[in-house]
């Protein structure tokens, strides 16, 4: 941020790490100005994740705060009854904990969501933090070796990869039909800071092009490990009405399952892609 912003900041920044991610106080999300909104936004592109406590927002507050950074997309799935932009996400004895792999959201879309504005609405008494990672300086960090040895490559991402285990063959068949495979690149530039950052992950990422399928293995295990050193990290722990927002373009994220048996839920909006960037189709036979 810069000098000016700092000093007329409208609330506290308190950096979760030194990596990545910030904790806002001061900041009442049901009633924000454009003013504040820019001060948010700059804070966000500067530290990746920004964690607002005791959020005692309406769903319909949660949506008009979401759309102050762009338009939101429509849940095709798990949407709550009257509000289409609200996903629920919910783990519990009965469903199996969501989101346990690292990953960045959507990135089987060829345009991925800018942004994730998760809430929490039932979370456990201990456990089912989410974690944080800074994919700018987990790229940095690798070996020289490692950065030429993946510039330039394409990664293949599939919807079916992560969710197809829940649908009968007829439902696979017509969810390839509507979301036909994508490549992205696996070093990718984030479009406003202009940093480099692996942009892989095991939960949507299959494959590597134009490599074997072993370099490929070894490849999408390496920028996985790189995401999962703790120095490149932050961990959020969840109460009712915390409010956490991440850059979907700069940092990866998954959840602790740690906390069965008990129930966690939360309440996402998804700011969409833009043409700042899109992925590519991949043809297929």
């Amino acid at each position: 941020m810069t000098e000016s912003q700092i000093l007329d900041a409208p609330a506290e920044v308190r950096p979760l790490t030194m990596a990545v991610g910030a904790e806002v106080v001061g900041v009442d999300l049901a009633d924000v100005s454009d003013a504040t909104a820019a001060w948010i936004r700059a804070a966000w592109l500067e530290h990746g994740v920004l964690v607002f406590r005791g959020q005692h927002v309406t769903r319909e507050e949660h949506i008009a705060f979401g759309r102050l950074f762009g338009d939101l997309d429509v849940q095709a799935y798990g949407s709550v009854e009257g509000h289409p932009e609200l996903l629920q996400i919910t783990s519990s004895p009965d469903r199996p904990v969501a989101a346990v792999r690292w990953h960045t959201d959507v990135t089987w879309k060829t345009t991925p969501p800018v942004a994730s504005i998760l809430r929490g609405t039932v979370i456990p008494s201990a456990g089912g933090d989410t974690l944080f990672a800074n994919a700018a300086l987990a790229y940095e960090r690798l070996t020289d070796e490692w950065r030429q040895r993946i510039e330039g490559l394409t990664a293949v991402h599939d919807r079916l990869h992560a969710f197809a285990h829940r649908w009968t063959p007829v439902e696979i068949a017509e969810q390839r039909d509507q979301y036909p495979l994508v490549r992205h690149p696996v070093v990718r530039e984030h479009p406003e800071t202009g940093r480099r950052l692996i942009y892989t992950n095991r939960t949507f990422a299959t494959r590597i092009e134009g490599v074997s399928p072993e370099e490929s293995e070894a490849i999408l295990d390496h920028l996985e490990r790189a995401i999962m050193e703790p120095g490149v990290q932050c961990r959020v722990r969840w109460e009712v009405d915390t409010i956490v927002m991440w850059d979907n373009r700069f940092v990866q994220h998954c959840v602790a399952n740690d906390f069965w048996p008990a129930a966690r839920t939360v309440e996402r909006v998804t700011v969409i892609g833009d043409s700042t960037y899109t992925g590519e189709l991949v043809a297929t036979s």
